[in-house]
């Protein structure tokens, strides 16, 4: 294994699947059905693969492991790939999450299954390659061009509005890595590399340090998306078809709090700290004004994606304490939010597909004809609260902590969306589940099929396993976050001590 290129394999396997699908030939019932067992076999191939990473990972290591270097564009730009704590886990759950993805397309995507199929597995290899890259050329390929085919998921395979929602998901994204683009030219321009982990040690000017360091917020924050920059996700996720909603917010949504981690902290550190009043007051302000809008939304998709941009809010909060509870904490949050949030669109999912209408006021004693449905929406309902030995309570109990010792009062505010989340939850809950069943409709829906329960038990395991034992994936951060911190710490004294000076 010690020189294979393991990234590479990973992150490029998808486009084998590709390339299998588009040999694919017959009538079009043969060609669906083919086509979906050689995108599920894909991605789960890729999900055994990323395991060599798991299994062979060193915890006790700061520095980039199963690094891949060659010679790309010119002398100072490569194809460098590699992975450390913090990037790590971002890659097994992608890979974790993608053939649930697929799974759940099985039976609701009836038109253009073959371009569907191949739309997600180029994305897969989009998303593995922004979490694996150390080059940022190559970082900002990858970065991009993971809009192409959530824009064509949600544009060719979306709902009523899915023209509107997937052009604003692709102007407001653009729009920010426009200003992160030109960050990236002047960063190349001082340092001479384009190499992540050569910028991480160089010295960029105080002053330059925070118009880069704004750039790249103006990227990352629509990615998150923090407020007020956030209007494009409950569009995108009420037009985009299930699986679309999924990957959005599993995986996409933690590209903002990961660039964030790799340049925003390491690179920019005066700056971050100078700026980290303007993180903390948007955060607290989109923990509490999308938890109140949540209060109130008729769409369940609409309610879900508002409560995804509250618990980033978390995320931020956490990066931005600049100590290591604050930050390990936030990792949590993101991984957590990737089971659950994921699992919480995929059971609208289910009764979408029944019912074919998200309307929250149509629904209601689903527990009496739909009790396995009952038990599993409950438990992801008491996920995404943050209940005690579920992942998300983790994350957010170390966050807190973490701003405790930073900022009491924005600890304070924070902890309000905590309380916030299980009023809009439990709210959505009793509506859709409890009450009598009145509707002549309803009594002829179903409960979940066997396929259905495959994709939910893997989501329920690894949430559980979060919450109840969560030093197994906190193993794997620890060393890098210590290490990020100790860096951000040396950058800020060296500083000071030039001030002083």
């Amino acid at each position: 294994m010690e020189h294979f290129p393991i990234l590479s394999f990973i992150t490029f396997f998808p486009l084998v699947g590709v390339f299998f699908i588009l040999l694919i030939k017959g009538d079009q019932a043969i060609v669906e059905r083919n086509t979906r067992n050689a995108t599920l076999l894909t991605t789960i191939a890729t999900f055994i693969g990323s395991l060599i990473l798991w299994f062979n990972f060193d915890q006790t290591t700061a520095d980039f492991q199963f690094v891949e270097k060659a010679s790309w564009l010119g002398d100072n730009i490569n194809y460098h790939m590699g992975i450390d704590g913090i990037s790590v886990l971002f890659v097994l759950l992608t890979t974790f999450i993608m053939p649930i993805c697929i799974l759940a397309s099985w039976t609701t995507i009836k038109v253009r299954v073959k371009e569907y199929m191949i739309a997600f597995l180029f994305l897969e290899t989009l998303m593995l390659g922004v979490f694996s890259s150390l080059d940022l050329v190559l970082f900002y390929l990858f970065f991009e061009g993971g809009l192409i085919p959530m824009f064509l998921i949600i544009g060719v395979w979306g709902g009523k509005n899915k023209v509107y929602a997937a052009y604003k998901l692709f102007l407001y994204t653009l729009l920010g890595s426009v200003l992160m683009l030109l960050a990236m030219l002047y960063m190349y321009a001082q340092a001479g590399t384009t190499d992540i982990p050569t910028l991480m040690q160089h010295n960029f000017a105080v002053d330059a340090q925070t118009w880069l360091f704004l750039a790249f917020f103006a990227s990352f924050a629509v990615k998150m998306p923090m407020w007020p920059v956030h209007t494009w996700l409950p569009d995108a996720h009420v037009q985009a078809p299930t699986a679309g909603s999924v990957i959005l917010a599993g995986i996409l949504l933690k590209m903002g709090g990961y660039g964030f981690l790799r340049f925003s902290l390491p690179m920019f550190p005066v700056a971050s700290v100078e700026l980290a009043w303007l993180i903390y007051t948007l955060s607290i302000v989109a923990i509490i004004y999308t938890s109140l809008v949540a209060l109130v939304q008729q769409d369940m998709k609409k309610l879900i994606a508002y409560s995804s941009v509250a618990h980033m809010g978390f995320v931020t909060l956490g990066i931005f304490a600049f100590n290591s509870q604050g930050i390990e904490g936030a990792i949590m949050v993101m991984l957590a939010h990737g089971f659950v949030a994921s699992a919480l669109f995929l059971c609208v999912g289910v009764i979408y597909d029944r019912l074919h209408t998200r309307e929250i006021s149509r629904y209601g004693g689903l527990v009496n004809i739909m009790p396995k449905y009952a038990l599993v929406f409950m438990f992801f309902t008491m996920a995404s609260v943050g209940l005690p030995g579920t992942g998300n309570f983790v994350g957010e109990i170390l966050v807190l902590i973490g701003l405790f010792k930073v900022s009491i009062w924005t600890a304070i505010f924070a902890t309000t969306g905590v309380v916030l989340s299980a009023a809009y939850m439990l709210w959505l809950y009793r509506k859709v589940v409890f009450g009598e069943l009145v509707k002549e409709d309803l009594k002829a829906m179903l409960d979940l099929d066997m396929r259905e329960k495959a994709i939910f038990l893997p989501l329920i395991i690894f949430t559980l396993w979060m919450g109840v034992y969560p030093s197994t994936f906190m193993d794997f951060i620890h060393v890098s976050v210590e290490n990020l911190i100790q860096n951000h710490e040396a950058a800020l004294a060296a500083f000071t001590a030039n001030v002083g000076q």
